[in-house]
């Protein structure tokens, strides 16, 4: 008898689950026709070079700018973490910034504050970019996730694949000329690749006209500061990669 009882409750929890799924997918990506005939209409929007938000039917994909759209989304609960939270990390800096850093998800002090790198990698990070001529407010900081894991797990794929729409917007919006991805998933994600840090690191990557480069994420170097070197070779190889533009 017991046996039965505890299979009827299987089966519940797995057809929860995907009942759950089912209802993120039509959340994120509404009805699956309704998409594809407004996709056709998306389909020539110059200004989405990654193809990405020509397959969402939602306001927010036609925000004008970055305030615009942070007032759009920051209510968001289509994943889990969106009822965990604390604050939505939407982003700050500079909205017109050539560069763009993106890190991997809040940690307890960014949902607290509701801002990107503000606990001890912040600060590391700040050290960073003034130790290569730039101010926090000279750049835009944000993360692929706009709300934290808990206890800073990485990432699920539902979540990544749920919220990085929102930092294509941003991207989109931004047009920046060179992104600094800090840490491995961000890397990863952006490249579409599965190769480690350490082969994405140290060169300068092409993404639709923008540039890529891949280092170590702050917090890491806060737990092996052997990596400080290879860090500062790639900041430096930014730094000439800016003023290069610059000229």
């Amino acid at each position: 008898m017991q046996v039965g009882i505890e299979s009827h409750r299987e089966v519940k929890q797995v057809l929860t689950e995907i009942q759950r799924y089912f209802m993120e997918q039509e959340d994120l990506f509404g009805n699956v026709i309704q998409v594809e005939a407004k996709a056709k209409s998306r389909a020539a929007r110059p200004d989405d070079p990654f193809g990405v938000l020509r397959k969402i039917d939602e306001p927010w994909v036609d925000a004008q700018s970055l305030d615009d759209l942070n007032r759009q989304i920051c209510t968001c609960v289509k994943c889990p973490l969106g009822h965990t939270r604390t604050k939505f990390v939407f982003g700050v800096g500079n909205p017109h910034a050539d560069i763009m850093c993106i890190g991997e998800a809040p940690g307890a002090d960014e949902d607290a504050q509701g801002e990107p790198f503000v606990g001890r990698a912040g600060q590391m990070l700040n050290k960073i970019l003034e130790a290569i001529g730039f101010r926090r407010e000279d750049i835009f900081i944000c993360n692929l996730l706009k709300c934290r894991p808990p206890g800073n797990r990485d990432p699920e794929p539902v979540e990544v694949e749920t919220c990085t729409p929102y930092l294509w917007k941003q991207i989109e919006l931004m047009k920046p000329k060179i992104i600094l991805a800090l840490g491995r998933l961000p890397g990863q994600f952006l490249l579409k690749t599965n190769d480690s840090l350490g082969k994405l690191r140290g060169k300068v990557h092409e993404l639709k006209g923008m540039k890529v480069i891949v280092t170590y994420h702050p917090a890491a170097l806060l737990r092996n500061p052997g990596w400080k070197r290879p860090t500062w070779e790639d900041v430096q190889m930014l730094r000439n990669l800016y003023d290069e533009m610059k000229k």
